[in-house]
């Protein structure tokens, strides 16, 4: 593989700065008590059942910060908002709920709601834009081509086949033979007609929460399946209980340089997406030591074993909490960006 190393985006650490806005007030500690919150959970794409599990804790949470937070299943554009909710809560995962569309509808009735904007959304979604945007701000990502679904990829093998609008490793084809380049390809269609190619990196699966841009604690994720990697079944192995499932080492044992290097990285992929919130960026580690990002995700799992909510357990932020800044920092795009 050619040497895809690239200059990192130097770690800058931004005060956060608490701007009053109607109707929730912000501050360093928010108060939730009596707030109306509604919880948008679930969605018409293929991470609805994982979106109603993070859902569940959200509500939950939220209840336990005293909120009066409220279930909204969300099945089309049409869902409702119950009158006088005072922010959506969103833990839509992909379609529908991670790509722009929910934010555009929330925006147009006036509802405030948490993460990214509809710009911001719209980018990290597409795992084709992102990999472009990497390219050009100097993020460390592996060598890719785009590719038609009808197309035979013209990287050599091994290489791995991603569908651009799905998460959750939905989608996602390692190739390392012609053995499975055909099947991969016809089961790549049925998600999209544009397919993006990436070289396959042999290395370790690293996943890196940033939370008001700052890097939570590395997690490594090691399949409990030799030769596996951590695709949706073993991601949500509660919904798939015949996958084996994955280990997860929270830090990952890594040396301190290393783990800098990595924390930059997925710095330095969130801030080239202009992302303000927070996100989860999935990193490979090759066995020279260099990180490259893979994608990001910016509606990441709130479910019981989901990574997001676990690395921030390891640095001291429990579940309630994490909710709790996820809403403060929402609130503070919404006042910077009316």
């Amino acid at each position: 593989m050619s040497d895809r190393r690239a200059v990192l985006v130097k770690d800058r650490a931004v005060p956060l700065v608490w701007v009053a806005m109607k109707p929730i007030s912000i501050n360093m500690s928010l108060d939730l008590t009596n707030k109306k919150i509604a919880v948008l959970m679930g969605g018409p794409g293929s991470e609805r059942k994982v979106s109603l599990k993070s859902g569940e804790g959200v509500v939950e949470a939220l209840r336990s910060l005293g909120a009066d937070s409220i279930s909204v299943i969300v099945d089309d554009a049409t869902f409702v908002v119950p009158v006088g909710v005072e922010l959506a809560f969103n833990v839509i995962h992909g379609t529908f709920g991670e790509d722009g569309q929910v934010q555009r509808i929330l925006e147009s009735r006036g509802i405030p709601y948490t993460g990214e904007g509809v710009a911001g959304s719209e980018v990290a979604i597409d795992k084709i834009a992102t990999k472009r945007r990497f390219q050009a701000c100097g993020v460390p990502t592996a060598a890719f081509e785009v590719i038609a679904a009808t197309a035979r990829p013209t990287l050599p093998l091994p290489f791995v086949i991603k569908a651009p609008r799905e998460g959750s490793s939905v989608g996602v084809y390692v190739v390392k033979d012609e053995t499975t380049l055909a099947e991969s390809l016809a089961d790549a269609v049925k998600y999209s007609g544009e397919l993006l190619v990436e070289d396959y990196v042999e290395g370790r699966e690293l996943t890196v929460g940033i939370v008001g841009g700052e890097a939570l604690p590395i997690i490594e994720i090691r399949p409990k399946k030799a030769g596996e990697f951590y695709d949706f079944a073993n991601k949500y192995n509660f919904l798939a209980p015949q996958a084996a499932g994955a280990d997860h080492i929270c830090p990952a044992p890594l040396p301190d340089e290393v783990t800098k290097r990595v924390q930059q990285a997925a710095l330095a992929a969130h801030r080239a997406l202009g992302l303000e919130v927070y996100s989860r960026v999935d990193v490979l580690l090759a066995v020279d030591g260099t990180p490259f990002v893979l994608e990001i995700n910016t509606i990441p799992g709130m479910t019981p074993v989901s990574l997001l909510p676990e690395a921030a357990k390891a640095a001291g932020i429990s579940y309630p909490e994490l909710c709790r800044r996820i809403i403060e920092l929402s609130l503070t795009r919404f006042a910077r960006n009316p």
